[in-house]
C-alpha cells in the first residue's frame, strides 16, 4: 500500500480538538514503582537474554518473563486465554563470504556493501546484471513523480538514494520538506523496486538523510535477516537481492563511470530521473532460510462497559541479539531499545489492573501487546494488524511506547509526526496537566513516524501515536546530566553498548508514563473514536469528525 504524504498542518491539532483540556480528579496519575520499572529494564536486556532475537533462546526467556508479568497483575491472555499470538517468520542468512564485483571495483562486505536476499534459495548467483541509478526510487502519482518512468528493470539492479527528494531540497516545497514521508522509508524502496520488475536494489547509505551512521547498517543488517511468511505469489515478486553501499564506495563506482552521484544527487531532488551506469554487477553468496514461529505478548484488562472496545498499548520486546563474529562484546542487550519502552507497558498495565481491583475498571477494554521482529521491519506489529485478536474496527487507538527517557524530566513532551490525528489531543491535555507542552520532534527529516509499530496500525486508519521524552530538561542540574548521559550512549543505537545503567535518570520516563495513562484513561471512560485530519495520509481510512464523539463505523 502506497500513501499520498502531503505536509500536515500542525494548526489543525488544537483547531480540531473537540474535548476540553481539564483532567479529572478521577485521572490522577498512579505512583508509579520505579524500582520495578528499573528492574524489568535490567532484566529484560541482561546478558542472560541474549538481546532478545526472534526465534532465539533470549525470545523463550522473554516470553516466559512478560506472560507472568502480565498474569501476575491481573491480565488474561487475549488468544483464547494464551498470552501469546504466533507469528509465522521466516529467517533469511546470508553467507559472509560474498563475491560482489560492480563495474570493476570489488567490493568488502561489511565494509562497502552488505546484501542479502530474502528468498527461499540456496544462494545468490548474479551475473553482469546491468546498473541503474533510479534517483530516490520513487513513483509517487500525487507528486507527478517516477523516478522508474521509461524503464525497463528487468534484470537490473537499481541504486537508490536515501530519504526523499524533501529532505534534499526542502524550500522547494516536494514532499514533506525536511520531514521524510513513507517514501523515503528502506522499506518502501525496496517494495517499490519489487513492483518495478528489478533483479536487485541497492540503497546509498549516507549518514545525514539516513539519520544514522554505516555501523547501524552493518550491525542491524548483517546475519540472519527475519520477515513474515508471505502468499508465493508476494514473495515470487521481490527482488532477488537487496541491500545497502557505502556512498564513499558509490562514488568510486559512478566516478568509473564517468559520472559525479554529488550532480545526480542534486538532479534527483529536483525532478525525477533515471540513468544507467553502463556498468555491471556480479554478486555470488550463499543463502539459507529457516521457518519458525516468533510470537506476540498479548495480554487484556477487560473494560466493564464496552469491553469489546480497545485501546492498544504496544512495545516491541525483541532486540538483535548477538553476533558471534564480533570480537570482545557480541551482545546486543537493547536497554534503552526497547527494553525500557516493554518496561513501560508492565508497568501501566499494572497500574490499570490495581485500578480495576479497586473497583474502578474502565468501560473500555486495555491491551498490552508487546510485539516481536519491530527490529526487522515492524513484522509483529504488522502481523496482528493484518491478523487481529480483536477487530480493528473495533479498536479505538494505538498509544505506542518506543526507547523511553533516560534523560531527567523535561519541560516539554514529544509527539512524533505531531499533527496527524485527534488522538495527540489526549497526550496534549495529559501532558499539559504536567506543565508541559506537546511539541514536534526535532528531527521529522529521520522519518520516526514510519519506524515503529504504531505504523502498521495506522496503515488501516487505527489513530496510532508514538511519543516521549522532550528535549528541554526542567533545570541546570537536568541539563548538565543529559549532556554527560548523551556523551556515554553516544553510538550506542543498535550497538552493544546499549546496556542498562543504574545512573540513569528515569525521573522523565515515569513522567511519561503518566501521560499515557492519563490519555487512556480518559480516552477509555469516553466515548470519543478520534480520527485522521483532513489532509493527512490517513485521513480517508478513519476520516475526524466535526466532533470527536462519534460512534464507530
Amino acid at each position: 500500500m502506497r500513501f499520498a504524504l502531503p505536509a500536515c498542518a500542525l494548526v489543525l491539532l488544537s483547531a480540531c480538538s473537540q474535548h476540553t483540556s481539564d483532567i479529572s480528579a478521577d485521572a490522577k496519575t498512579p505512583e508509579f514503582n520505579e524500582a520495578r520499572f528499573r528492574l524489568d529494564i535490567q532484566t529484560l536486556s541482561s546478558d542472560k537474554f541474549e538481546g532478545r532475537a526472534p526465534t532465539t533462546q533470549g525470545e523463550t526467556l522473554t516470553l516466559d518473563y512478560l506472560s507472568k508479568a502480565f498474569a501476575a497483575a491481573g491480565l488474561v491472555g487475549a488468544n483464547d486465554g494464551s498470552f501469546l499470538q504466533a507469528v509465522p517468520m521466516v529467517s533469511y542468512t546470508a553467507s559472509e563470504s560474498q563475491q560482489v564485483t560492480m563495474g570493476d571495483l570489488p567490493m568488502q562486505y561489511r565494509q562497502d556493501i552488505v546484501l542479502g536476499s530474502r528468498h527461499d534459495n540456496q544462494g545468490v548467483d548474479i551475473k553482469d546484471a546491468p546498473l541503474v541509478f533510479v534517483g530516490y526510487g520513487i513513483t509517487a502519482p500525487e507528486y507527478d513523480w517516477n523516478d522508474y518512468e521509461d524503464l525497463d528493470m528487468k534484470g537490473k539492479i537499481a541504486l537508490i538514494l536515501v530519504n526523499d527528494p524533501g529532505f534534499a531540497l526542502p524550500e522547494s516545497g516536494k514532499f514533506n520538506g525536511k520531514a521524510m514521508t513513507y517514501y523515503g522509508r528502506w522499506s518502501y524502496k525496496f517494495e517499490e523496486a519489487s513492483r518495478q520488475g528489478a533483479l536487485g536494489a541497492i540503497i546509498i547509505h549516507d549518514t545525514k538523510p539516513a539519520s544514522y551512521p554505516w555501523s547501524v547498517v552493518e550491525n542491524s543488517w548483517t546475519g540472519a535477516q527475519q520477515d513474515l511468511v508471505l502468499d508465493k505469489s508476494i514473495q515470487d515478486s521481490r527482488v532477488q537481492v537487496e541491500g545497502w553501499i557505502t556512498k564513499e564506495k558509490a562514488n568510486e563506482l559512478f566516478n568509473s563511470a564517468g559520472l559525479s552521484l554529488a550532480t545526480l544527487r542534486d538532479r534527483a531532488a529536483s525532478s525525477p530521473v533515471n540513468v544507467a551506469l553502463e556498468k555491471t554487477a556480479n554478486i555470488t553468496f550463499s543463502n539459507k532460510a529457516e521457518y519458525a514461529n516468533s510470537y506476540n505478548v498479548v495480554a487484556t484488562l477487560p473494560g466493564q462497559d464496552a469491553s469489546d472496545e480497545q485501546i492498544l498499548f504496544t512495545a516491541h520486546w525483541d532486540h538483535i541479539g548477538m553476533d558471534q563474529n564480533k570480537s570482545g562484546d557480541q551482545i546486543y542487550n537493547g536497554a534503552l531499545d526497547n527494553a525500557s519502552g516493554t518496561a513501560g507497558i508492565l508497568e501501566i498495565a499494572r497500574q490499570f489492573a490495581t485500578q480495576a481491583k479497586q473497583g474502578k475498571p474502565l468501560k473500555r477494554s486495555l491491551t498490552f501487546i508487546a510485539t516481536t521482529g519491530e527490529e526487522q521491519g515492524l513484522l509483529g506489529s504488522r502481523y496482528y494488524a493484518a491478523n487481529p485478536l480483536y477487530p480493528l474496527e473495533k479498536t479505538v487507538a494505538v498509544f505506542n511506547l518506543d526507547s523511553t527517557n533516560i534523560y531527567g524530566r523535561t519541560s516539554d513532551f514529544t509527539i512524533v509526526g505531531k499533527g496527524k490525528s485527534q488522538l495527540e489531543t489526549y497526550l496534549v491535555d495529559a501532558a499539559s496537566s504536567q506543565q508541559r507542552t506537546a511539541v514536534s520532534e526535532t528531527r521529522p527529516e529521520s522519518g520516526g513516524f514510519f519506524r515503529s509499530d504504531h505504523f502498521s496500525f495506522a496503515k488501516y486508519g487505527v489513530p496510532a501515536v508514538f511519543a516521549g521524552g522532550g528535549n528541554n530538561p526542567v533545570d541546570e542540574a537536568t541539563a548538565k546530566y543529559k549532556a554527560e548521559m548523551k556523551e556515554q550512549m553516544k553510538g550506542c543505537y543498535h550497538n552493544v553498548c546499549d546496556e542498562y545503567r543504574a545512573d540513569w535518570d528515569l525521573s522523565g520516563a515515569i513522567e511519561d508514563l503518566g501521560v499515557y495513562y492519563q490519555a487512556a484513561q480518559r480516552l477509555g471512560n469516553n466515548g470519543d473514536w478520534p480520527g485522521y485530519y483532513a489532509g493527512t495520509e490517513f485521513h480517508q481510512l478513519r476520516p475526524a469528525k466535526t466532533t470527536a464523539t462519534a460512534t464507530a463505523e
